[in-house]
This record gives structure tokens, sequence and C-alpha cells, in this order.
């Protein structure tokens, strides 16, 4: 009769997620950068910049070219045989994947072949805004282990059709939900939608499964800076994290400066560094 509780605690052993490798933080903690920010480039070209700017792992995005001449692009409909590529050369440079995203699904059967494709990759989490399918997501993340952050863009209440620029609106979709299934802070899209970040990542405390860092020039529609030179209070955004317990990574995405990023990218990596964990 004791065989059976002992199986059932091997399975919830099994269905338990593996953090992030603790030899990958740098000062407490896990950044690295959104491949976006190297969009004039290809993934492998990302994956060596992200490198060279002192990331140890990457979150891809879809539409990126693979590699210099490839037609194949990152995507989770791409071929087993180009992922292969990606993944060799992910360990040959000595960068982790961790996020894939922002990436949109239309319906619950897309949200499958997404998670599949991140279950594949070995992801930590997907990155998306359609809260529409947030049932087939919570299901998928259940199911997969893999998290599920909800993205924002810049908003406001003059637009009603796009609501995730909110925090109000996520935490209204994500709060009674897995615990999988929760926000990736953009904290320089919320200054685009004239919020202070601070406020946003405590509206979501406890929620927060990914961040997107990034700092503006000013509030409202503006470019993007280096980390401590702009409106974002980047510096209690981190603090903020540090309050909450926050153990998932953070995404470096300098959308500027795109045809030589580095210097900004690594500029921003060693701000997070600065105000260790």
């Amino acid at each position: 009769m004791r065989l059976l509780p002992l199986l059932a605690l091997a399975l919830v052993a099994t269905l338990k997620a593996d953090p992030l490798p603790e030899e990958l933080r740098q000062n407490g903690w896990f950044v690295g950068c959104q491949a976006y920010t190297f969009n004039r480039f290809s993934a492998f070209e990302a994956i060596a910049k992200t490198k060279e700017a002192g990331g140890n792992m990457i979150e891809f995005y879809p539409g990126q070219v693979l590699k210099p001449g490839s037609k194949d692009k990152v995507s989770h409909t791409m071929s087993p045989e180009a992922m292969a590529e990606l993944q060799a050369e992910l360990k040959r440079q000595g960068v982790k994947a961790v996020n894939y995203g922002v990436v949109g699904a239309g319906n619950p059967e897309e949200v499958n072949k997404i998670m599949a494709f991140a279950k594949k990759m070995g992801l930590y989490a997907v990155c998306t805004e359609s809260t529409e399918q947030i049932a087939a997501w919570e299901k998928a993340a259940i199911e997969t282990d893999i998290k599920v952050a909800f993205h924002e863009h810049g908003g406001s209440m003059d637009k009603p059709k796009y609501k995730v620029w909110n925090p109000l609106y996520i935490l209204g979709v994500v709060e009674s939900r897995d615990k999988r299934v929760g926000a990736c802070a953009d904290i320089g899209h919320w200054a685009t939608s004239n919020l202070k970040s601070v406020e946003c990542l405590r509206i979501l405390s406890g929620r927060i499964i990914s961040v997107h860092l990034k700092d503006k020039e000013k509030f409202g529609n503006s470019p993007v800076v280096v980390a401590g030179k702009g409106v974002v209070d980047v510096a209690a955004c981190l603090e903020e994290l540090k309050k909450q317990k926050f153990d998932g990574h953070i995404s470096i995405e300098h959308e500027a400066d795109w045809n030589d990023s580095v210097p900004q990218v690594k500029a921003n990596i060693e701000f997070v560094k600065a105000h260790a964990k």
C-alpha cells in the first residue's frame, strides 16, 4: 500500500522543471540578450554578439535567418536539421537558449506546436502576447513544464483593442492560473505606455517570469538608450526584482544602434551586474 504514495512522489519529481543552470549566474543574475537586438544579423551571429557583449544566454525570436547565406529561419516550424544546427552552434559558443518570442498563436494547435518546439530546444520559457489562448497556454505549460510569459508593447486607453500593455490586464489574465504562466516585464515598453516600470513590477509581483531590459530617452515613443541614461529607473527595477526573489532571466533588448550595438549591450549587462543580487 505504501508503493502508491511513493510512485506519486516520483511522478511529481519528474514533472518539476529544472531551474536555469546555477553556473550561468553573473553576480546573482541570469542575463543575456534578446536576439531581436541583432536582427540585422543571423541567429548564429546573434549568438556570437551576445557572447562578445558578456551574456551567456539568448532569447530567440521567430523569423531570424539561421546563419549567413542560409534560407532557414529560426521558427517553431523549422526543420529538425536546422534545429540541430542551431543547437550545435549554441553548444560551440557556450551560450544557452532560454526563451522564444514574441510569438503569436491563433489557436490551441499552434500553442502546442510552439511549446513542443520549446521543449525540443530545452527552453525555460516562451514569450507571447496571445492572451486569448490562455487556457491552451496554461494546459501546455503544465504538460511541458515550460513557462509562458505574456509580453507587452506600448499602448494606451485610446486603443482599447490592444490590452496587454496594461499590467492590470495581464494580472487579471494570469493571477488565477498555474504559476508557470505569468508576465514578461518589458520595462522599456512600459515607459512607452507612459507607465512607471517599477510600479508595474509591483503590480505583477510573484508572476514575473522574464524581463526585457531597455531604457528610454523619454516617456512615450522615444529612442532606446543604455540603462541609467533615460527615464526608466532601471536600478529601482532591479531592486524590486530582488525583493520579489525573481529568478528568471533578463534579456537585454537594445532597439537602437542596429549595426553596431555590442558596446551598448555590454554596458547594459555591466549595469545589471553592478547591482548584484
